[in-house]
Parts: structure tokens; C-alpha cells; sequence
């Protein structure tokens, strides 16, 4: 497994990174941890064994903290927008200004739209839009006082218009969301660009995480090649958050892309995912 680099790419940086209790979220903490980053690891579930599917944000952190890196924990209900408030008051009082946001936090629901509850749509649209949105309000000051910033958004190959060539699975309102989020990322880039905060876009591509197996998104028919493993995603996130702002800012962008394009080659992490 990787160790700890006191004096990596991020080193002295704060990050948050949003539904980091598993999967991609996690992956994207111990990388960053990995290069000297401090990381406030939130999502709503607090200890393993509280969810459905496993990982919770106080074993993220603990791991990183064993091997000598300085992590956070911080329980939030991103649909609420108190928890939002909180998490970043308890990030600063902790550490400092925020100088990497990732919006990786998701709530999903796969149905159709003559089906789909208003409950779901809010939550989906209050998770994966609203609270993006607001988190970056939140930020941004203090990226301004620091003199920069990176803010990276987590997407999906479903912000892209489907091909009618056959029955669709329910996707609508999660294309939506990411089709949402991918438009305000290029707004925000636009607007902060001289503020030099980049904020770029990135969608993983089919990761083996807890949430995308049980939605069935991953079977046994999925080709091989389909599937991306999380280190990549975890690499090309860490490439999006110490680039230079003015140079690498407004992407809608792929792990994939990021790998070739950079010339990535992805690290282990500190603790398997």
C-alpha cells in the first residue's frame, strides 16, 4: 500500500471530498491524503455498519490518521442545507480556508418518469445540484483570500443525451442532475477564472463501487474493459486538483481522457477500496 508524503503534490492543502465513506469518494481521500493533503471526509454515513452498504467516514479517516496523515470526519446530510454550513464551519475551525472541494456526494434512484416520486426528485436534485452549488458558495472566499482554488465535480456518462434504440432503464432524472452539474461547473469556471479557482468536471466511467453493484449497472455480460478501476479515477482527480488554475479550468472531462491526455500512471492507495 502507499505511504504517507509529507511533502507530496498537495501538501498543506485542505480538501473536502463529499460521499467519501466508500467507493470513489474514498478512494479520492486516501490519494489525496497520500500527498500531504489534510481531508475532511463527509458523507451521511458515520460508522461501518450504519448503511446498507459498507464504509462509513470515521473508519476513512481513522486509516488515514494510522499512517500518518491528518483526516476529519464530519457526518452530513447534504440535502440539508445546515449540514452544508456545518460541514465547512468544522473544516475551517479544524484546518483552515478550503482550498480543494470535490463534489462527489450522490443519492440515486433509477425510475421512470411517470413513476418518479417529487420526494426522490428533491432529494436527487437537493444532493447532486443544490448541494454542489452551495458548497462551492461556501468556499469560494476563502479560495479568494488564498489566492486559489480547485473545485471538481463529479459527473456521469449520463449527462449525455441517450440514443433511442431501446428501452430505457430510468435514468432521466440522474441524467438530469449530472447534465445540471456539468452546466454549472462551466458557468462557475467562467466566472472565477480570474479569481484563479479552476473548476473542472469529471465523469469515472463504470467503477465496481457498492452503489453501482447494486443497481446492476455492472453484470457479468459488462465487457472488462468497461469497467474503470478506482485508482484511475482517484489519479485523475488528484491531477485536477493541483493543476495550474489558469491552464486547466472549465473541463468536462474523463478519467480515461485525464490518464492518456497527462500522462497519469495510477498509484496505489493507502488502504484498498
Amino acid at each position: 500500500m502507499a505511504q504517507i508524503n509529507k511533502q507530496g503534490a498537495l501538501a498543506g492543502r485542505v480538501a473536502v471530498v463529499t460521499g467519501a465513506s466508500r467507493g470513489i469518494g474514498e478512494a479520492i481521500a486516501y490519494r489525496y491524503a497520500a500527498e500531504g493533503a489534510k481531508v475532511v471526509i463527509s458523507a451521511r454515513t458515520l460508522h461501518d455498519g450504519d448503511h446498507q452498504f459498507p464504509g462509513g467516514v470515521a473508519e476513512v479517516a481513522a486509516r488515514i490518521n494510522e499512517a500518518g496523515g491528518e483526516a476529519l470526519a464530519v457526518q452530513s446530510d447534504l440535502a440539508r442545507p445546515e449540514d452544508r454550513a456545518r460541514l465547512i464551519a468544522e473544516t475551517e475551525a479544524a484546518f483552515g480556508f478550503v482550498d480543494v472541494l470535490v463534489n462527489n456526494a450522490a443519492v440515486t434512484y433509477f425510475r421512470r418518469v411517470e413513476s418518479f416520486s417529487d420526494k426522490h426528485f428533491q432529494l436527487m436534485f437537493g444532493v447532486q445540484v443544490e448541494a454542489p452549488f452551495h458548497l462551492s458558495q461556501l468556499v469560494m472566499p476563502g479560495m479568494k483570500q488564498k489566492g486559489a482554488g480547485w473545485i471538481i465535480n463529479v459527473s456521469s456518462h449520463a449527462a449525455i443525451h441517450p440514443a433511442l434504440d431501446g428501452p430505457a432503464r430510468g435514468g432521466t432524472v440522474y441524467g438530469m442532475c449530472k447534465a445540471a452539474l456539468e452546466r454549472m461547473t462551466t458557468g462557475l469556471a467562467s466566472e472565477v477564472y480570474e479569481d484563479k479557482i479552476a473548476v473542472n468536471v469529471i465523469s469515472p466511467g463504470l467503477v465496481a463501487t457498492p452503489g453501482v453493484m447494486h443497481h446492476k449497472l455492472i453484470t457479468e455480460e459488462t465487457p472488462t474493459e468497461r469497467v474503470t478501476p478506482v485508482e484511475h479515477m482517484a489519479e485523475a482527480c488528484l491531477r485536477l486538483a493541483h493543476s495550474d488554475p489558469v491552464m486547466l479550468s472549465g473541463l468536462v472531462t474523463y478519467a480515461a481522457d485525464m490518464l492518456t491526455d497527462h500522462q497519469l500512471t495510477p498509484a496505489e492507495l493507502l488502504h484498498p477500496v
